[in-house]
Protein backbone atom coordinates (compact mmCIF):
# COMPACT_ATOMS: atom_id res chain seq x y z
CA UNK A 1 0.00 0.00 0.00
CA UNK A 2 1.29 3.56 -0.95
CA UNK A 3 1.57 5.95 2.66
CA UNK A 4 -1.33 8.59 2.21
CA UNK A 5 0.20 11.92 2.06
CA UNK A 6 0.16 14.31 4.52
CA UNK A 7 2.07 16.55 6.66
CA UNK A 8 1.79 14.89 10.28
CA UNK A 9 3.08 11.86 9.05
CA UNK A 10 6.07 13.48 7.19
CA UNK A 11 6.96 15.22 10.34
CA UNK A 12 6.86 12.12 12.31
CA UNK A 13 9.13 9.91 9.76
CA UNK A 14 11.39 13.20 9.94
CA UNK A 15 11.67 13.15 13.46
CA UNK A 16 12.43 8.83 13.54
CA UNK A 17 14.89 9.46 10.63
CA UNK A 18 16.41 12.23 13.08
CA UNK A 19 16.34 9.70 15.57
CA UNK A 20 17.86 7.11 13.65
CA UNK A 21 20.76 8.84 12.30
CA UNK A 22 21.37 10.26 15.80
CA UNK A 23 22.26 6.94 17.43
CA UNK A 24 18.49 7.17 19.67
CA UNK A 25 16.90 4.20 17.54
CA UNK A 26 20.06 1.62 17.67
CA UNK A 27 20.15 -0.82 14.85
CA UNK A 28 18.19 -3.69 15.11
CA UNK A 29 16.49 -2.29 17.67
CA UNK A 30 12.03 -2.99 17.89
CA UNK A 31 10.06 0.17 17.27
CA UNK A 32 6.85 -0.15 19.94
CA UNK A 33 4.07 1.48 17.95
CA UNK A 34 1.72 1.95 21.54
CA UNK A 35 4.88 3.42 23.30
CA UNK A 36 6.00 5.61 20.18
CA UNK A 37 1.81 6.81 20.00
CA UNK A 38 2.08 7.93 23.76
CA UNK A 39 5.77 9.61 23.59
CA UNK A 40 5.14 11.68 20.56
CA UNK A 41 1.95 12.28 21.01
CA UNK A 42 -0.14 10.68 17.94
CA UNK A 43 -2.72 8.35 16.89
CA UNK A 44 -1.48 5.10 15.59
CA UNK A 45 -2.71 5.93 11.54
CA UNK A 46 -0.23 8.83 10.88
CA UNK A 47 2.93 6.31 12.74
CA UNK A 48 2.24 3.87 10.99
CA UNK A 49 1.94 5.61 7.67
CA UNK A 50 5.18 7.08 8.83
CA UNK A 51 6.88 4.07 9.52
CA UNK A 52 6.04 2.67 5.89
CA UNK A 53 8.11 5.51 5.06
CA UNK A 54 10.82 4.67 6.60
CA UNK A 55 10.47 0.80 5.58
CA UNK A 56 10.79 2.31 1.52
CA UNK A 57 13.53 4.09 2.71
CA UNK A 58 15.59 1.03 3.88
CA UNK A 59 16.06 2.12 7.05
CA UNK A 60 13.58 -0.24 9.08
CA UNK A 61 12.64 -3.48 8.30
CA UNK A 62 9.11 -4.80 8.77
CA UNK A 63 8.66 -8.41 9.95
CA UNK A 64 4.60 -9.62 9.51
CA UNK A 65 3.28 -10.37 12.98
CA UNK A 66 6.18 -8.57 14.86
CA UNK A 67 6.37 -4.97 13.46
CA UNK A 68 9.08 -2.75 12.76
CA UNK A 69 12.91 -2.83 13.42
CA UNK A 70 15.43 -0.13 12.64
CA UNK A 71 17.77 -1.74 9.79
CA UNK A 72 21.51 -3.09 10.40
CA UNK A 73 23.93 -2.76 7.86
CA UNK A 74 26.28 -5.19 7.29
CA UNK A 75 29.61 -5.63 5.69
CA UNK A 76 28.26 -7.15 2.72
CA UNK A 77 25.71 -4.33 2.51
CA UNK A 78 28.92 -1.81 2.54
CA UNK A 79 30.58 -3.79 -0.16
CA UNK A 80 27.54 -4.01 -2.24
CA UNK A 81 26.71 -0.10 -1.72
CA UNK A 82 30.00 1.41 -2.26
CA UNK A 83 30.40 0.61 -5.79
CA UNK A 84 27.08 2.06 -6.77
CA UNK A 85 27.25 5.58 -5.21
CA UNK A 86 30.87 6.09 -6.29
CA UNK A 87 29.16 5.33 -10.16
CA UNK A 88 25.92 7.23 -9.19
CA UNK A 89 28.63 10.38 -7.19
CA UNK A 90 30.99 10.09 -10.55
CA UNK A 91 28.11 10.69 -13.12
CA UNK A 92 26.89 13.90 -10.80
CA UNK A 93 30.46 14.87 -11.20
CA UNK A 94 30.59 14.34 -15.04
CA UNK A 95 27.60 15.84 -15.28
CA UNK A 96 28.98 18.59 -13.04
CA UNK A 97 31.79 19.30 -15.12
CA UNK A 98 30.07 19.96 -18.38
CA UNK A 99 27.48 22.35 -17.21
CA UNK A 100 29.35 24.58 -13.83
CA UNK A 101 29.16 27.88 -14.68
CA UNK A 102 32.19 30.49 -14.05
CA UNK A 103 30.30 31.55 -10.77
CA UNK A 104 29.86 27.75 -10.24
CA UNK A 105 32.96 27.27 -10.26
CA UNK A 106 33.63 30.44 -8.24
CA UNK A 107 31.47 28.99 -5.20
CA UNK A 108 33.13 25.73 -5.65
CA UNK A 109 36.48 27.46 -5.35
CA UNK A 110 35.09 28.84 -1.79
CA UNK A 111 34.06 25.39 -0.16
CA UNK A 112 37.45 24.07 -1.16
CA UNK A 113 39.39 26.45 0.16
CA UNK A 114 36.74 25.97 3.75
CA UNK A 115 37.65 22.63 3.17
CA UNK A 116 41.39 22.83 2.91
CA UNK A 117 41.26 25.06 6.18
CA UNK A 118 39.59 22.83 8.22
CA UNK A 119 41.76 19.75 7.31
CA UNK A 120 44.88 21.55 8.52
CA UNK A 121 43.32 23.09 11.57
CA UNK A 122 41.97 19.09 12.14
CA UNK A 123 38.87 20.32 12.66
CA UNK A 124 37.03 17.21 11.81
CA UNK A 125 33.39 18.26 11.97
CA UNK A 126 33.49 21.14 10.27
CA UNK A 127 35.42 19.01 7.69
CA UNK A 128 32.12 16.88 7.50
CA UNK A 129 30.11 19.82 7.09
CA UNK A 130 32.04 21.29 4.18
CA UNK A 131 32.63 18.22 2.76
CA UNK A 132 29.01 17.59 2.67
CA UNK A 133 28.26 20.67 1.20
CA UNK A 134 30.78 19.99 -1.27
CA UNK A 135 28.95 16.27 -2.60
CA UNK A 136 26.08 18.29 -2.55
CA UNK A 137 27.16 20.87 -4.77
CA UNK A 138 27.87 18.61 -7.20
CA UNK A 139 24.69 16.73 -7.47
CA UNK A 140 22.69 20.14 -7.81
CA UNK A 141 24.91 21.21 -10.30
CA UNK A 142 24.39 17.96 -12.02
CA UNK A 143 20.85 18.74 -12.28
CA UNK A 144 19.45 15.80 -12.63
CA UNK A 145 16.50 14.79 -10.16
CA UNK A 146 16.92 11.13 -10.88
CA UNK A 147 20.32 10.78 -9.98
CA UNK A 148 20.14 13.31 -6.93
CA UNK A 149 16.97 11.12 -5.80
CA UNK A 150 18.48 7.62 -5.71
CA UNK A 151 22.11 8.99 -4.64
CA UNK A 152 20.02 10.97 -1.95
CA UNK A 153 17.89 7.74 -0.92
CA UNK A 154 21.57 5.76 -0.48
CA UNK A 155 23.27 8.08 1.33
CA UNK A 156 20.34 7.29 3.92
CA UNK A 157 21.35 3.68 4.03
CA UNK A 158 25.15 4.21 4.37
CA UNK A 159 24.42 6.57 7.70
CA UNK A 160 23.19 3.23 9.24
CA UNK A 161 26.90 2.81 10.08
CA UNK A 162 27.67 5.68 11.66
CA UNK A 163 31.86 5.10 10.83
CA UNK A 164 33.52 8.43 10.68
CA UNK A 165 36.50 7.48 8.35
CA UNK A 166 38.15 10.56 8.82
CA UNK A 167 39.63 9.00 12.25
CA UNK A 168 41.19 6.25 9.89
CA UNK A 169 45.29 7.65 9.96
CA UNK A 170 45.90 9.34 7.18
CA UNK A 171 42.30 9.40 6.26
CA UNK A 172 42.05 13.42 6.52
CA UNK A 173 44.95 14.30 4.40
CA UNK A 174 43.47 11.75 1.85
CA UNK A 175 40.14 12.76 1.55
CA UNK A 176 41.35 16.22 0.69
CA UNK A 177 43.76 15.52 -1.69
CA UNK A 178 40.88 13.10 -3.54
CA UNK A 179 38.55 16.34 -3.53
CA UNK A 180 40.93 19.01 -4.73
CA UNK A 181 41.81 16.25 -7.47
CA UNK A 182 38.13 16.21 -8.64
CA UNK A 183 37.76 20.46 -8.60
CA UNK A 184 40.72 20.60 -10.69
CA UNK A 185 39.09 17.83 -13.15
CA UNK A 186 36.46 20.14 -12.99
CA UNK A 187 38.26 23.22 -13.49
CA UNK A 188 40.18 21.98 -16.46
CA UNK A 189 36.36 20.59 -17.84
CA UNK A 190 37.47 17.25 -17.86
CA UNK A 191 34.18 15.24 -17.11
CA UNK A 192 35.57 11.91 -17.40
CA UNK A 193 38.71 12.80 -15.20
CA UNK A 194 36.48 14.37 -13.00
CA UNK A 195 34.06 11.16 -12.82
CA UNK A 196 36.94 8.78 -12.36
CA UNK A 197 38.34 11.00 -9.66
CA UNK A 198 35.11 10.85 -7.71
CA UNK A 199 34.47 7.68 -7.74
CA UNK A 200 38.20 6.62 -6.48
CA UNK A 201 36.98 8.86 -3.52
CA UNK A 202 33.51 7.34 -2.63
CA UNK A 203 35.64 3.76 -3.24
CA UNK A 204 38.28 4.58 -0.75
CA UNK A 205 36.12 5.56 2.33
CA UNK A 206 35.22 2.13 1.95
CA UNK A 207 38.17 0.86 2.07
CA UNK A 208 39.03 3.64 5.00
CA UNK A 209 35.88 1.74 6.52
CA UNK A 210 37.58 -1.52 6.58
CA UNK A 211 40.87 0.01 8.07
CA UNK A 212 38.65 1.19 11.07
CA UNK A 213 37.27 -2.30 11.27
CA UNK A 214 40.44 -3.93 11.68
CA UNK A 215 41.57 -1.57 14.02
CA UNK A 216 39.16 -2.10 16.26
CA UNK A 217 39.71 -5.80 16.07
CA UNK A 218 42.78 -5.66 16.62
CA UNK A 219 42.59 -3.99 19.97
CA UNK A 220 40.44 -6.83 21.21
CA UNK A 221 42.53 -9.38 19.94
CA UNK A 222 44.95 -10.61 22.79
Amino acid sequence: MRPVPNSLHDEVASRLRDQIFAGDLRPGSFLDEAALCERLEISRTPLREALKVLVAEGLLRHEPRRGCFVAEITDKDLDDLFPVIALLEGRAAHEATNKASGADVAALELLHQRLQQCAAEGRITEYYEANYAIHEAFITLADNRWLAQVIGDLRKILRLARHQTLHAPGRLQQSLAEHLAVFAALKARDSDAAEEAMRTHLLRQRDALRDIARNQQSRLTP
